[in-house]
C-alpha cells in the first residue's frame, strides 16, 4: 500500500478519525455524576455568574483552544471546503495534543465572507481559552485576524501567517550567525507575497532585518513603487514595495544573502543560487516541493549554503509543529489577551538559542542515529524534541508578562516543574530530586569518561548545576570529544595515566590483599579500570558519589564498588530498585538487578532501603511483599519468605511505615482487592513499594509493568551502599546518566 491508502486505512479504522473527548473527573458513582451535572454543577455556574474569570478555575477553558477554518486555502490542496478540511483540523488538535498537552475542538464553518467568520468566532468566545485560525485565504485571513485580535480578549493566531515566520526567523537567527553576517545588513528575497510570506517579512524586520533590504516577488515579478502607483497591489503587498527596477525573481535574488521561498516549487535554478552573495541562505519552503531541491542548491556553491526546506526528509525543516502548540501553551498558562509580538520573536529567540544546546539521545535516535549539532545542517531544533515545550512555553508566558498581554502571573520554576508534569509522571518525580540536588551539589565521579555520552552527560550535569562531574579517564581524548561535540565547558577531569595515584593503588591493595591482589595488579586496576579507579576515589573522600556501568555487564561494574566501597554499616546487602511512573501513580520495584534468591532477611533489609529511596522523591512508602498467594493461602516455603519478612518488618521499631505480605500483585495494587476481601491488611492505600521474592520475577515483573503498562522507568537504583553509587545499564541515555547523577547527589546530602 501507498501512503495515500495507508492514510485511508489509518483515518477509519474505528473509531473514525482522530480525536475523542474523554473525562478528567472520576464517573463511577452516583455521587460522582451528581457532582459533575445536576445538581452539583449549579455551584461552579453560579460562581461564573458572579465572575467570569472564574471559568478558568471550574471548566476547562484555560486549556482549551478552537482550531478554525473555512477550508479556503488547505495546504497542498487549495480551496477545498470546511467538511473536507476537518482531517486536516482534526490533526492540528492531535499537534497541540501531543506536543503541550491542549485540547482542542476543530471547527469548520462553511463560510466565506469574513465578516460572517468573523462574527461566528465571536459569538465562541466564552467557550475557548485561545483561537488558531487555519487555512483561512488571502488576504481574507488578515482581515479576520486582525478584527478578532481588536474585538475578542483571547489570544489569536493564524498559524499559516505566523508559524512560519517564527520557526523560519528562528532559522534566520542561526543561519545569520553561522554565515557571519548581521540580521540588520542581510538583504533578502522574498518569492510568493501571500499571507505567509508577509506575516514573515514583518516579523524578519520585528528580528531586526531592516524592511528597505526585503525585495518581495509574486508571480507578476519584483513588487515595485511603480506597480504601487499603478494600483495593481493590495493593501498588504504595498508596505513591502520598493524602489526599484522592475524584474523578475532571477533579478531579485542577485547579490542577495537569503531566500525566502514561499511560493511553488521548482522555480529557482542552481544559476540563480550561484548569482546570490557569500555564503547564501536558501530557505525553499514550498511543499511538498521546495523551490529548488536541497541537493541541487547544495551543489550550486563551493562555499556554505545553509539550506533549510518544508520537507522532514531533509536538514533543517521548518515545521510549524515547533511554535503553535508552545505558543498557546505559554498564552494560556498566564491567561493572555493576545499573541503579541514580543511573544512571538521570544519564540523564535528560545528556539534559536535550544538549536545550539547538546542534543538529546532521544532525539538522535529518532532521526536515525547520525549526529546532530549546531552547524549548517542543523539550525533550527527537530519538532520530536522534548525540550521544546521547556524552553518555548516559558518565554512565552514571560515575553506576555513583560509586555502586559498576561491576566496572571507565573513563578518561573514553578511553572517548568508544571510543564514536566505534562509529559508525565517521571519527569515530575525527577524534578523533586534534581532541585534537590542543585540545592547542594556534590562531586560525581563518572568512570568510563572517555565514552561520548558521559562525557555530553557531565556536560549537562555541570550547565544545570546538578552536580560537580569528574570524568575518569584519557585527558586529551575526552578534551578532543568535548571539543568535537562542541560542548563549550572545560571538564574536570582524572586520568590515571598521568597524575599521582599511587596512594589508591596503595588502598586497593591493602583492601584486597587478603583476596589474592597483588601490590603490582593493584596498580594495574587502578590504571587501566576506571571502575577501581571510581571506587577508590569515592572510598578515599575525593569524589561524593560514583557512576558506571555504561558499557559493562551489570555485574561486573558493579562487582568494583561492592569490593572497594561495600555495603552500608547496618545492612549487609545492596538491591537494584527501579522507579515505575505512570500517569497518576509511582510504584518502587526491588529487587531487579542484584539478589538472585534473597532469604527473608534480605527481602526485609531490601524492603527498608526501598522505603528509604521512596522517601527520596517525597514518596511516603506503602510496602507489599509479593506472592503468588495472600496471607497463607498457599504454605511452602516459597511463600513463607516474603511472610516472615513482614512479620520482621512489622516487628522492626525503625520501620515507620506500612508494610504486608506475602499478597498477590493485585492485591498489592488494587484498593477494591486490598480494602474489600483483605480489609485487616497493614495497608490501608495500595502499595508504591513492590518487594518480589526473587531476582528473577523482579525483572521480569519491572519490564511487563515498563513495555506493556507503559510505565517509565528510571533506575537502576543502588541501594544499600556505604557510599552513593549507581550502576547504569548499558545503552542508557544521556539523560538516564543525568538523572542518576541526581539520585548519587540526593543519597550524598544525607551521607
Amino acid at each position: 500500500m501507498g501512503l495515500d491508502e495507508d492514510s485511508l486505512e489509518y483515518h477509519r479504522t474505528d473509531p473514525p478519525g482522530k480525536i475523542e473527548i474523554s473525562t478528567t473527573k472520576p464517573t463511577n458513582t452516583q455521587r460522582d455524576l451528581s457532582l459533575a451535572y445536576s445538581p452539583g454543577v449549579a455551584a461552579p455556574c453560579l460562581e461564573i455568574d458572579e465572575d467570569e474569570t472564574d471559568a478558568y478555575t471550574y471548566t476547562a477553558k484555560g486549556n482549551l483552544v478552537g482550531v478554525v477554518s473555512n477550508g479556503s486555502a488547505v495546504l497542498g490542496l487549495g480551496d477545498i471546503g470546511a467538511q473536507a478540511s476537518k482531517p486536516v483540523m482534526e490533526g492540528k488538535g492531535v499537534l497541540f495534543k501531543r506536543f503541550a498537552d491542549i485540547d482542542v475542538f476543530d471547527i469548520e464553518l462553511d463560510e466565506a465572507d469574513p465578516d460572517k467568520l468573523v462574527e461566528a468566532v465571536k459569538m465562541m468566545e466564552p467557550t475557548f481559552g485561545g483561537i488558531n485560525l487555519e487555512d483561512i485565504k488571502a488576504p481574507e485571513c488578515f482581515t479576520v485576524e486582525e478584527r478578532l485580535r481588536e474585538e475578542i480578549d483571547i489570544p489569536v493566531f493564524h498559524d499559516d501567517q505566523h508559524g512560519t515566520a517564527i520557526i523560519s526567523g528562528a532559522a534566520l537567527l542561526n543561519a545569520a550567525d553561522i554565515a557571519g553576517k548581521e540580521l540588520e545588513d542581510l538583504e533578502i528575497t522574498f518569492s510568493g507575497a501571500g499571507a505567509s510570506a508577509i506575516a514573515t517579512a514583518r516579523f524578519y524586520v520585528s528580528l531586526g532585518c531592516k524592511k528597505e533590504n526585503i525585495t518581495m516577488c509574486d508571480s507578476s515579478g519584483i513588487i515595485t513603487e511603480q506597480r504601487a502607483a499603478e494600483g495593481e497591489l493590495n493593501k498588504y503587498k504595498r508596505q513591502f514595495a520598493r524602489d526599484v527596477p522592475e524584474g523578475d525573481l532571477a533579478d531579485a535574488m542577485e547579490g542577495a544573502d537569503v531566500f525566502v521561498g514561499l511560493s511553488i516549487g521548482g522555480i529557482v535554478s542552481q544559476e540563480m543560487v550561484q548569482s546570490m552573495g557569500d555564503n547564501p541562505i536558501v530557505f525553499a519552503m514550498a511543499n511538498p516541493d521546495p523551490e529548488i531541491g536541497y541537493e541541487d542548491a547544495k551543489a550550486a556553491r563551493d562555499d556554505d549554503v545553509i539550506m533549510a526546506t518544508g520537507r522532514s526528509d531533509y536538514p533543517n525543516q521548518v515545521n510549524n509543529v515547533l511554535g503553535f502548540p508552545f505558543i498557546f501553551r505559554g498564552a494560556l498558562d498566564v491567561r493572555a489577551t493576545e499573541i503579541n509580538e514580543e511573544m512571538k520573536v521570544a519564540c523564535a529567540e528560545a528556539l534559536a538559542d535550544l538549536a545550539r544546546q547538546d542534543v538529546p539521545d532521544a532525539v538522535v535516535k529518532a532521526y536515525g542515529d547520525e549526529p546532530i549539532q549546531y552547524g549548517p545542517n542543523y539550525i533550527i531544533p527537530k519538532p520530536v524534541d522534548p525540550r521544546v515545550l521547556f524552553r518555548v512555553a516559558p518565554s512565552i508566558a514571560e515575553a506576555a508578562m513583560e509586555s502586559g498581554a498576561a491576566r496572571t502571573e507565573l513563578d518561573p520554576e514553578a511553572y517548568e516543574e508544571e510543564l514536566e508534569a505534562r509529559l508525565g509522571k517521571s519527569r515530575e518525580m525527577m524534578r523533586v530530586v534534581l532541585n534537590k540536588a542543585k540545592s547542594d551539589p556534590k562531586t560525581v565521579a563518572l568512570a568510563e569518561g572517555e565514552n561520548e555520552k558521559m562525557i555530553r552527560a557531565a556536560y549537562q550535569i555541570q550547565e544545570q548545576g546538578i552536580a560537580l562531574p569528574i570524568l575518569i579517564g584519557d585527558g586529551d581524548e575526552i578534551r578532543q570529544t568535548s571539543a568535537n561535540l562542541g560542548l563549550d565547558f572545560d571538564p574536570q577531569i582524572a586520568d590515571p595515566s598521568v597524575g599521582d595515584y599511587e596512594g589508591y593503588a596503595d588502598r586497593l591493595h591493602e583492601l584486597r590483599a587478603r583476596k589474592g591482589v597483588t601490590r603490582t595488579e593493584a596498580g594495574e586496576l587502578i590504571e587501566r579500570d576506571s571502575n577501581y579507579f571510581g571506587s577508590v576515589m569515592v572510598e578515599q573522600g575525593d569524589a561524593d558519589a560514583l557512576l558506571t556501568g555504561l558499557s559493562h555487564h551489570y555485574p561486573s561494574a558493579l562487582r568494583p564498588p561492592l569490593q572497594v566501597i561495600g555495603t552500608d554499616e547496618d545492612v549487609d546487602y545492596a538491591a537494584g530498585v527501579y522507579m515505575l511512573t505512570f500517569k497518576n501513580r509511582v510504584l518502587f520495584v526491588a529487587d531487579a538487578t542484584v539478589n538472585q534468591d534473597p532469604d527473608e532477611e534480605v527481602l526485609a533489609e531490601v524492603t527498608k532501603q526501598t522505603g528509604k529511596l521512596a522517601r527520596r522523591f517525597n514518596v511516603e512508602p506503602r510496602a507489599a511483599l509479593l506472592s503468588y498467594s495472600n496471607f497463607g493461602s498457599v504454605n511452602n516455603e516459597g511463600t513463607r519468605k516474603p511472610r516472615r519478612a513482614a512479620s520482621m518488618l512489622q516487628d522492626d521499631p525503625e520501620v515507620d511505615f506500612p508494610v504486608d505480605g506475602e499478597m498477590q500483585a493485585d492485591t498489592a495494587v488494587v484498593e477494591d482487592i486490598l480494602e474489600g476481601t483483605y480489609g485487616f491488611s497493614e495497608l490501608d492505600e495500595p502499595a508504591n513499594v513492590l518487594v518480589f521474592p526473587n531476582l528473577e520475577s523482579g525483572n521480569i515483573g519491572y519490564k511487563l509493568l515498563q513495555r506493556l503498562g507503559g510505565a517509565d522507568a528510571i533506575g537502576p537504583m543502588l541501594v544499600g551502599m556505604d557510599e552513593p553509587v549507581h550502576v547504569l545499564q548499558r545503552g542508557d541515555e544521556v539523560k538516564d546518566i543525568v538523572n542518576l547523577a541526581g539520585v548519587a547527589v540526593v543519597d550524598a546530602q544525607k551521607e
